[in-house]
């Protein structure tokens, strides 16, 4: 037996309206539910990206055990290597700072900038994990 895959990642917010905005907006991403000062779940490529208000998901009792965290997390996105230089347009015109814009000493390129709520978010390419693009995009 062995994992296959990550099929969700969580990230925190106290300002869920914020985050909404934010990757629905900026980074295109698909909402796929919500719960009024809770949660918002979006759709990214074939995996589920969950933002949680901590103060709802820290405490037991509900369909699902406590869990969460508290502060920024981070996460990375994975995007086409020819896409960087667009997205990195994308985000500077919508008021994003970009925090580093950096090439791996082993190949890739990564640009890191913060959402409203201070998490750590990356685009990157596959190769910085040695990964073939056209086989990790295609399946």
């Amino acid at each position: 037996m062995t994992v296959m895959d990550i099929m969700e990642t969580c990230l925190y917010a106290e300002d869920l309206e914020a985050a909404e905005r934010f990757y629905s907006t900026v980074l295109g991403l698909a909402v796929t539910g919500r719960e009024e000062g809770r949660h918002v779940f979006f759709r990214c490529g074939a995996r589920m990206l969950l933002i949680f208000d901590p103060a709802k998901t820290v405490v037991l009792g509900g369909d699902v055990p406590a869990h969460g965290a508290i502060g920024q997390g981070h996460v990375a996105f994975a995007v086409p290597e020819d896409s960087l230089s667009a997205w990195r347009d994308r985000l500077e015109s919508s008021g994003v700072v970009i925090e580093k814009d950096m090439e791996w000493p082993w190949g890739g390129r990564s640009i890191y900038f913060r959402d409203p709520a201070g998490n750590s978010l990356e685009l990157t390419t596959p190769r910085i994990w040695g990964l073939d693009e056209r086989s990790f995009f295609s399946g």
